[in-house]
Formats: structure tokens, C-alpha cells, sequence
């Protein structure tokens, strides 16, 4: 214990708010000097309370003043810690210690949640007015004891026996990974474009990209790196998809809208009969030719009956008419007039009954 604490704590039992004065010691490590500070960090602008001259009297101007000296202070560990990291990490590291959300843990851890003086309905509320309060208590830091003390605070109470330094640099929280695993799981279409790309004043390149689901333009995040920067994006979607009914129920009806166009068809299902005729049936018609030849091989065909060649008995019959007297045809009417079917039937029958009379 410094002297300046043991005098401190000699004077503690003539304070007025002595159990005020002992709750700051066990959460900041010194007593305050100047006690009025301190009650106004831990006042909320919801008990509306005013000053001799009429003006409102909360933590406000002290919370702007802390996160100043915050980001200032954890900016300074961080560089001294990580020798030899990039601005981007660096960036990143302090980011995720004064974020809302982590001193807002830290105001419940160290005790500041209980001295917070608010309305009963305010506190439900606003989720951040434990962190706001911590900021405001590292102002009334700053205007009591100066910077030293608030780095003092800030390395001996919080970041070496709350905070894990180490463990909240290397901690990766990918939030692009959240984000792409709850736009699978409700089947919405996720994807990241490029805005930007340029050069900070130290040369260092820059990326800024939006996060578009469903066509819908959402988080857009910034870094000295694509994956930072999509990064950025994806915490602020998720925040917006938490934050904003409106803008998941607008994903969703996009959603909605993109399905059922595909589920509507194009175009007419075309017809799987084939109307074109490739195949030639025996049924068609033959060429001239075949017509002709097949003519000539039935007549043919038909010229044997019973085992009879009717050609030679036809011979057979001319012969026997060149030699009788009761035929009246020659030779040119024969060779000139062409026999028909119904002229062999008849020259055969005249040649068997000729046969039948010289065998009587």
C-alpha cells in the first residue's frame, strides 16, 4: 500500500460515504480523491437529475472522455505486448477489448453494475449501461488521479486479473463462418462483393466489402485485409439479422421470391414423341423394277401345274396343229399374237384329249 492509500484509509472512518469510498478501493485498487467524480460516472441520465444551475447532471460527458482515454491506454499495452504484430492485428486486439459488449462483462465482474445509480426500468433496457458506466469511471480516473493512474487501473486490475490478454489477441471469433452456417441452414443465398480497394495514408492496402444475401445489400466491413474486411461485414449482418425484424423478414420474402421462380417452368416441356418416320416398312411400295421382276417370277411360278410343263405341251400342241388339217392358225399368227393364260389352259386341255384319242 502507497502512502497516499494509507492516508486514505486513515480518513476512511470520517467520510461521509465511506461505504461509497470502499467499494471504489476494492474495484479500482486507491481511494478516490475527489468523490464527486465518481458519483456522477455512476449516475445514468435516467434519474434526470440537475445541478444548482438547472443543467442535467449523468455520466455522459465522462463516458466520451473515458472511451478517449480507453482506446488510448489498451492501444498503448497492446503495442508494448505484441512487438512486432501488424497495424491489423494490433487494430483487431484492442477492438475486441473495448468493444461494448466485453466492458460491459467487465463492469459486472469487477462490482461497477451495483453502484450504478438509474431508474428501476432502465436497466433491462439498455444493455450497454454497464459498459458506459466503466467508461465514464476511467474519465473520473483520468480528471482524479491522471493517465498513470488510469493505465495503472487498467493493467493491475483489469487486463492481469480479469482480462487474458493473450488469449483475447489469438481468440479468432469467425464470424463469417456464423453467418455462412445460418444462411445453409435457412437455404438463403450468401455472398460477399468487393466495394472498394485502395491505399491508406501509409500505403497500406485497404478492402471494403459488402455482404449481400438474397440481393439484399447488408454488413459492410473494412480492413487491411479481404479477410478482415469480410470479416467486419459478416459481424455487422449477424447484428443486423439479431437487431432489425426488418431486414430478416425482407430476406426471407426474397428468399421466397427466388424459389418460386424456380419452381415455375421456363418454357413448354417439349414433346418426347418423334413425329419424323426413319424406319421403311415392307408395307411400302417397291420400286418398278421389283414390281416387274416379281410379276415375271409368279408368271413363272404358275406355269407348273400338277408337275406338267405347259410350256412343252404347248409345244406339243403347235406341232400337232401344223399337221392337221382342222386347225386354221399358221405359224406368224401364233408367233405375232401373244397367248394368254386362258389360251395355255385350253391348248393343254386340247393336248390331253388329243393324247386320250391315239390311245383308243
Amino acid at each position: 500500500m502507497t502512502i497516499d492509500n494509507f492516508i486514505d484509509k486513515i480518513k476512511l472512518p470520517f467520510r461521509k460515504e465511506k461505504e461509497l469510498y470502499l467499494s471504489l478501493y476494492k474495484i479500482m485498487g486507491f481511494f478516490p480523491h475527489k468523490i464527486s467524480l465518481y458519483k456522477t460516472a455512476l449516475m445514468h441520465k435516467s434519474i434526470a437529475h440537475r445541478n444548482s444551475k438547472g443543467k442535467p447532471v449523468n455520466n455522459e460527458r465522462l463516458e466520451f472522455l473515458g472511451d478517449a482515454i480507453l482506446d488510448a491506454i489498451v492501444g498503448d499495452i497492446v503495442f508494448r505486448r505484441f512487438e512486432g504484430k501488424r497495424e491489423g492485428f494490433l487494430t483487431n486486439t484492442r477492438s475486441k477489448i473495448v468493444q461494448r459488449e466485453t466492458l460491459n462483462k467487465l463492469a459486472n465482474e469487477i462490482g461497477i453494475s451495483q453502484l450504478i445509480l438509474s431508474s428501476g426500468h432502465s436497466s433491462s433496457h439498455n444493455s450497454y449501461m454497464e459498459g458506459n458506466a466503466f467508461e465514464a469511471l476511467v474519465g473520473a480516473i483520468y480528471l482524479d488521479r491522471g493517465y498513470n493512474a488510469c493505465m495503472r487501473f487498467m493493467q493491475k486490475r483489469i487486463l492481469s486479473q480479469v482480462i487474458n490478454l493473450d488469449k483475447v489477441a489469438y481468440k479468432e471469433v469467425n464470424f463469417k463462418s456464423k453467418l455462412i452456417e445460418w444462411c445453409q441452414k435457412n437455404k438463403v443465398v450468401l455472398e460477399f462483393k468487393l466495394i472498394e480497394q485502395k491505399r491508406d495514408n501509409n500505403n497500406s492496402p485497404v478492402f471494403s466489402y459488402m455482404a449481400v444475401i438474397e440481393g439484399i445489400e447488408a454488413g459492410k466491413g473494412v480492413g487491411y485485409s479481404k479477410k478482415e474486411s469480410q470479416q467486419n461485414a459478416s459481424k455487422i449482418t449477424l447484428q443486423s439479422l439479431r437487431r432489425k425484424p426488418q431486414f430478416i423478414d425482407a430476406v426471407f420474402a426474397a428468399k421466397a421470391d427466388r424459389t418460386k421462380m424456380e419452381e415455375e417452368p421456363i418454357e413448354n416441356v417439349p414433346d418426347v414423341e418423334v413425329k419424323e418416320e426413319f424406319i421403311i416398312h415392307q408395307e411400302q411400295e417397291q420400286p418398278e423394277q421389283e414390281k416387274e421382276k416379281e410379276k415375271k417370277t409368279t408368271r413363272k411360278s404358275r406355269k407348273t401345274v400338277e408337275g406338267k410343263d405347259l410350256d412343252m405341251d404347248l409345244k406339243q400342241v403347235t406341232e400337232k396343229e401344223a399337221t392337221t388339217e382342222e386347225t386354221s392358225l399358221s405359224d406368224t399368227d401364233t408367233k405375232s399374237k401373244p397367248l394368254t393364260k386362258e389360251d395355255i389352259i385350253a391348248a393343254a386341255e386340247m393336248a390331253a384329249f388329243a393324247e386320250s384319242s391315239d390311245d383308243n
